[in-house]
């Protein structure tokens, strides 16, 4: 094979991580997992929005007992969104000319047709949903759902646990965001821009040694940066991460920090984050809740000209914000869709090419029609470490 063909090759392989389409091996991938696509409590009995997840269109319905459905985003008529129509019981009516549709996606009623019942050519697409941490996640793929469970964490569902769930779009293609997450060395630049709040004081800029290992779920990333200073990732597969932030005051306890990065398409992603907090006294609590309160709706991507052209991050206090702003600024200033054919990779970057490797070899298990990997959940929690010690050189130094 030719150095060009190999070029040639590499490049395409490398367009596989970005593009999500269902007729995609990246979008068929995905469709075989349970992805978050709204927060619970922007939803109402009786209201309904639209969704955009993996290149659909998508309507998302509480009926009248409280119960969420996904269903297709237009009406199978005149192709108008549904999300404008009315919910009635469990079901949705279109605006336009009244065709109602089940939570099934069965038509129930064309009210200009003068028939009993509708002909099966008259449904739309109907997607599984399930409720968890604040959170309404969906499935895509074809036939039945599997059981949710690859995405529950256990420190979501402990007893006294506080669970904060906050939305971010960003116009940015999904797949710069799950390399962030493997990408470990950058916690000790990034997080140092615009102003250090705790996280970056805690986990300091030294370099750290760097250690993967797949495991049931997806991949265990150790970085070590000196004796009490290690920081684990439980990064879950295809599409979440999990660590562990400081409190929002110097001996609060720590925060579980679980993010879900999720195609919207190609050029957007939405990032669903769960803050898992276990107060030890009322005051812990009421800090924790007012952060959220006071700061919870920040979405980086609102204040791309703040953070590009003038180097303004969110305003003190905001610690939640900076950490999403410090992020942005990486992620989004490699470009809407990263050039990766332009990149050079060093040792730095395992996770990456690890990440990578993974993703490329499941891909190609579902070309040959084989079975991918049967990602579960972790049978023995991953203990994040907590309260990193200060290294007794950094770089500054």
């Amino acid at each position: 094979m030719s150095s060009q063909t190999q070029a040639h090759h590499h490049l395409q392989k490398l367009n596989l991580l970005t593009q999500t389409g269902a007729d995609t091996d990246m979008g068929r991938l995905l469709r075989q997992f349970w992805h978050p696509i709204a927060l619970a409590k922007d939803l109402d009995a009786g209201q309904a929005m639209p969704v955009r997840i993996l290149n659909e269109e998508l309507t998302l319905y509480r009926g009248d007992s409280g119960r969420p459905y996904l269903v297709g985003g237009r009406c199978r008529h005149r192709q108008t969104v549904l999300h404008t129509g009315w919910v009635q019981g469990e079901r949705i009516r279109c605006m336009y000319h009244g065709w109602q549709f089940a939570g099934d996606g069965r038509c129930t009623e064309r009210p200009a047709e003068q028939e009993t019942t509708p002909p099966a050519i008259a449904n739309i697409a109907a997607h599984a949903v399930h409720e968890y941490g604040g959170l309404i996640f969906a499935w895509l793929g074809e036939g039945e759902a599997p059981e949710f469970n690859l995405p529950r964490k256990d420190c979501l569902e402990k007893d006294g646990v506080i669970v904060v769930a906050t939305k971010e779009s960003w116009r940015i293609n999904w797949f710069q965001q799950i390399e962030n997450s493997l990408d470990a060395t950058h916690v000790s630049f990034v997080h140092q821009t615009l102003r250090v709040a705790s996280f970056g004081e805690m986990v300091t800029n030294a370099i750290p040694e760097l250690s993967y290992s797949e495991t049931e779920a997806g991949i265990e990333q150790t970085a070590r940066r000196g004796p009490g200073n290690v920081r684990k990732s439980n990064w879950t597969f295809p599409n979440n991460n999990h660590v562990v932030v400081p409190g929002l005051a110097k001996d609060d306890p720590w925060i579980d920090f679980v993010i879900w990065m999720v195609p919207a398409d190609d050029e957007h992603s939405t990032r669903f984050t769960l803050y898992a907090f276990k107060p030890e006294n009322d005051e812990q609590k009421q800090r924790f809740l007012g952060q959220f309160e006071k700061y919870g709706q920040y979405n980086a991507d609102d204040h791309y000209d703040e953070l590009f052209h003038h180097r303004r991050g969110p305003v003190e206090g905001d610690v939640i914000g900076l950490i999403s702003a410090q992020d942005y600024l990486a992620q989004r200033g490699q470009g809407i869709i990263a050039d990766r054919s332009l990149e050079l990779l060093g040792r730095s970057d395992l996770g990456i090419m690890t990440l990578r490797r993974i993703f490329w070899r499941e891909m190609q298990a579902l070309r040959d029609k084989q079975p991918i990997k049967a990602w579960r959940k972790r049978e023995l929690p991953l203990e994040l470490p907590t309260q990193p010690g200060k290294q007794e050189a950094t770089l500054a130094e």
